[in-house]
């Protein structure tokens, strides 16, 4: 996907080094006390992003092999000679620049970090550049620094140089998930998407309502750093936030306040201030109607009487049990919140209350029916209720709740084998709608749904076969159940499907292809059902706009010593240098990473690449491609420089 640029904020700027001899700013003294400032303020950060928390471990650990050395120079206080002033004031911006990146990993959007893993990786690179320019050459035995202290010091800075010079290492499956779910935005809704949402919400700790909160506040100030600029790239990560909340069950529509209007642009807007305590803690929305509950906390009305309805019977914030469900008006703050708007002339949009017991004309009472109906020896009651069945799956998290805990899911799989391929199709998509929630994967597995699911994708209706597919996909993000379903032959079916379905079915059947090859054998399985013909056919039908998925799934399978010498033919790469050529920045970017691929591991095939025009692209997009595709073509560069 196209990294949006990073705000003025997190931005990497390069320090030009000085030359000659440094101007002193500051004695030598105070120039040793502010680098250990920097690098104990550097080490309170803690808390850091799921996607950099790696990277962040291992710059603290570097953080704290410098420090012996700031302390002895601190105790001795030597005479700086000029060229150890000037690599201690190198130092001290290599430390100013690792302190800004571990404060951006640390409560920076969780959204935006991913989206940007890769230009965040840059700027630790960056920074490991730095400090490795910094202490390379420090003259130790002028500054009266220990042996001791001088080993680990030249071992952490040889452990720095091999850190410049290391290969990328992608999480896969998350940039597989936003690339999916990013171009769902601007393309139909996927079957699978739900279940993509839901893996994502996961793996960013963006489940949880305090982290949902948190992550509001991180994406405000984002926008506000950016003042308006980057639009496109803001309504991403937006659209995410929204999709994560709608997965938890919050409902919501602006993450500037809810139904907050004004008439101000989106930078200056003055939703961007409002007080946290004027948000509700369930919805994050400005509060027109707050309430208080047993345990003393304010929430909207209309949430927190969604939440009860629910049957929850603990405070949502605290998960303490309420001692009673009655609900106090909060006037104060509700009076707060008027003068508020009044000031900042904001103005609140008042909603019909919403009917809790009742969805779409269909009432909540009437779920256990509907779940006992599924029983029923009469057929059209049966397929009445599954028809509703899925509608209500659909609709809410409660209703999921309901369904299950009346015995749903049972239910649900006895009808899976019914001879009516539409029942079958509304079966299979409830039990769609059921898996996201995570819980619920696990009694579908246990239930002995999956070989049931396969048979559909093997031969139901267009639509079912669709949501077959979605719902091994969904299946799938259990470990064990990749193994599972390739074990009971689901492998084969999704490649038919990939070759000859729907667009929607290829769409989703390539979606749990890729998931489900994260397991090794799994590789061997879709190789032997004929998986690289099926990808071929999906580059060179651009229409399907399928080209990054099944790059995706070849850098993959190309991992694999069986799967690569199927891969790696000359046709094949030939069509690696024409996407490259004339593809999209995306399209460029991973072929350029399938190459790298497979050109590290056979020469030969990079040989042909070069014969074939590769080395005039890989110029230009070393200067002007995406901030990865750079990246990769350095690295194909590096090789091919020993082909020749």
């Amino acid at each position: 996907m196209p990294q949006p640029a990073l705000p003025p904020s997190a931005a990497a700027t390069a320090d030009p080094e000085p030359s000659g001899t440094p101007a002193r700013e500051m004695d030598d003294e105070d120039l040793v006390e502010e680098l250990l400032a920097t690098v104990n303020s550097a080490r309170a950060y803690s808390e850091f992003r799921r996607t950099q928390r790696k990277e962040c471990h291992n710059l603290l650990r570097w953080l704290q092999l410098i420090l012996p050395l700031l302390e002895e120079l601190r105790d001795s206080a030597p005479r700086l000679t000029d060229d150890a002033y000037r690599r201690l004031t190198l130092l001290g911006r290599a430390l100013s620049a690792a302190r800004r990146l571990l404060r951006s990993c640390n409560d920076g959007s969780k959204i935006f970090l991913a989206l940007e893993s890769e230009a965040v990786l840059g700027r630790f690179r960056a920074v490991y550049e730095k400090m490795n320019s910094a202490l390379d050459g420090m003259p130790y035995a002028e500054l009266d620094i220990s042996d001791e202290v001088t080993e680990q010091v030249e071992l952490m800075n040889a452990q720095l140089m091999r850190c410049k010079k290391r290969t990328d290492t992608q999480d896969m499956e998350l940039s597989m998930d936003l690339m999916v779910i990013l171009q769902n935005n601007k393309d139909e809704e996927r079957n699978a998407d739900g279940a993509i949402v839901d893996r994502l919400a996961s793996k960013l700790e963006l489940q949880m309502l305090p982290d949902l909160r948190a992550e509001t506040v991180a994406i405000k100030k984002l926008i506000s750093e950016r003042n308006g600029q980057h639009a496109d790239s803001t309504k991403q990560i937006i659209e995410l936030l929204h999709k994560f909340k709608a997965i938890a069950g919050i409902d919501e529509k602006n993450v500037l306040g809810g139904e907050v209007f004004v008439t101000k642009s989106l930078d200056k807007c003055p939703s961007l201030m409002i007080p946290d305590d004027f948000l509700c803690p369930i919805t994050l929305e400005i509060m027109t109607d707050p309430v208080i509950v047993a345990s003393g906390q304010t929430y909207e009305r209309r949430s927190i009487q969604k939440w009860l309805d629910s049957g929850e019977r603990t405070c949502p914030k605290t998960r303490q049990p309420l001692a009673h469900l009655s609900l106090a008006p909060n006037y104060a703050l509700k009076n707060l919140i008027l003068q508020w708007c009044d000031k900042h002339k904001v103005e609140l949009q008042r909603r019909e209350p919403e009917p809790v017991a009742e969805q779409d004309g269909h009432p909540r009472e009437d779920i256990p029916s509907l779940v006992e109906a599924l029983s029923s020896i009469h057929p059209d009651v049966q397929r009445k209720a599954a028809k509703k069945i899925r509608m209500l799956s659909k609709e809410s998290p409660e209703n999921r709740a309901l369904i299950v805990g009346n015995g749903g899911i049972p239910a649900l799989i006895g009808l899976l084998a019914y001879p009516d391929k539409k029942v079958q199709e509304n079966t299979v998509t409830s039990l769609l709608n059921l898996s996201i929630d995570h819980g619920n994967k696990l009694l579908i597995t246990k239930g002995g749904a999956i070989p049931l699911i396969i048979e559909i994708l093997r031969n139901g209706s267009a639509e079912g076969q669709e949501n077959s597919a979605a719902t091994l996909f969904s299946l799938s993000m259990l470990d064990e159940n990749k193994a599972t379903i390739g074990t009971l032959g689901g492998i084969a079916p999704l490649v038919e499907l990939l070759t000859n379905g729907t667009v929607r079915g290829k769409k989703d059947a390539a979606t749990a292809i890729f998931n489900l090859i994260l397991n090794q054998q799994n590789k061997v399985r879709a190789t032997q059902a004929g998986i690289v013909p099926a990808l071929m056919k999906v580059i060179d039908d651009r229409s399907l706009g399928m080209v990054d998925e099944a790059l995706s799934i070849f850098l993959l399978l190309s991992s694999h010593p069986t799967c690569l010498g199927e891969i790696g033919t000359t046709p094949f790469v030939e069509k690696l240098v024409q996407l490259i050529k004339e593809g999209t920045p995306k399209n460029k970017e991973c072929a350029l990473s399938v190459l790298l691929e497979l050109g590290s591991k056979k020469q030969t095939l990079l040989v042909h690449a070069l014969r074939f025009g590769l080395h005039e692209h890989l110029s230009q997009i070393a200067k002007t491609g995406t901030s990865r595709a750079q990246r990769k073509a350095n690295s194909l560069i590096q090789i091919a420089k020993k082909c020749y």
